[in-house]
């Protein structure tokens, strides 16, 4: 994707993602819009609390037009800057809970990690709804609260109304009858692939906590995205499948290992001045006692 580099950066407030974003975060969201560019190829597209525009450009690399909406009026002007070569692509300010577009405009929207952030989420979806054209899609994720909040109480202070998996199926079933749920989480993985060919199929094992390997992945979700339509037959049609996204550089692996050399320097350095200490200790235990007029010293 290609995009305007002396546009500059937004700042990062812990609520929006920026593409100059790293490790987890970059890729959690990155992978939901790389998901979606293969689903709206030849479509209208609406993005919906499209944020810095970084998601709305590259399925512009796709879609037939695509529209990215944001409620922040300086995000779309960054955005307008940033992603300006993209001639099927514009942005506009406007509130994801009140769209103000026509009835059946749009084929397809996206809207990632916004339904945590509003609490009017039932007028949202309505909006979303109303939108949409008959056989439309809506793309949508939130964090499983679950996993995302209650097993490492954590509160993120952006977020106003998490959903626990059965509430957010039953929200998106009032407007949509046909949903997909999808599980999204960065995990740790070894892949074994033919050198020769792309895969085909995955075969997949997680180790249990005796460390035996279980066929499949049995892991919570941590964020649900969800495909959403009116009718199981406007639903996208393919079999179960495990949707992979990484980077050449491999930016987590390499941070790891960065900080796994900071641990063993620290490890060294915390070494020597034991060491060190040890022998200021006995050279001030050795001068104590050629002193006997020297207090002696606490260890």
């Amino acid at each position: 994707m290609s995009e305007n580099t002396e546009a500059p950066a937004l700042e990062f407030t812990g609520e929006r993602f920026t593409p100059e974003c790293v490790r987890e975060i970059w890729y959690e969201h990155w992978h939901r819009y790389a998901f979606a560019a293969e689903l709206v190829k030849g479509k209208s597209v609406l993005d919906a609390a499209c944020g810095e525009g970084y998601g709305s450009a590259l399925l512009a690399e796709h879609a037939d037009q695509v529209l990215g909406m944001d409620i922040d009026a300086q995000s779309v002007a960054h955005a307008e800057q940033r992603y300006a070569e993209h001639g099927n692509l514009r942005y506009r300010q406007g509130d994801a809970t009140d769209l103000d577009l026509p009835d059946a405009s749009i084929d397809v929207i996206v809207s990632f990690e916004t339904l945590e952030h509003v609490h009017e989420q039932e007028r949202m979806l309505a909006g979303f709804a109303r939108v949409l054209k008959p056989n439309g899609l809506l793309l949508i994720s939130s964090p499983d609260k679950a996993t995302y909040s209650d097993a490492i109480g954590h509160d993120n202070p952006h977020h106003v109304r998490e959903l626990y998996r059965e509430e957010l199926e039953s929200l998106l079933k009032e407007h949509f009858p046909a949903t997909r749920l999808l599980a999204q989480k960065l995990v740790f993985q070894s892949f074994l692939w033919d050198v020769d060919a792309q895969p085909s199929i995955a075969l997949t094992h997680t180790a249990d906590e005796q460390g035996r390997a279980q066929p499949g992945l049995n892991y919570p979700a941590l964020y649900y995205v969800a495909i959403c339509a009116r009718r199981a037959a406007d639903l996208p049609q393919f079999a179960p499948a495990l949707w992979t996204f990484g980077d050449a550089a491999e930016s987590v692996y390499a941070h790891y290992n960065q900080e796994i050399r900071k641990i063993i320097a620290a490890g060294h350095q915390i070494i020597e001045q034991d060491a060190e200490i040890k022998r200021l200790r006995q050279a001030l235990a050795e001068a104590t006692a050629g002193n006997p007029n020297q207090p002696k010293q606490e260890s």
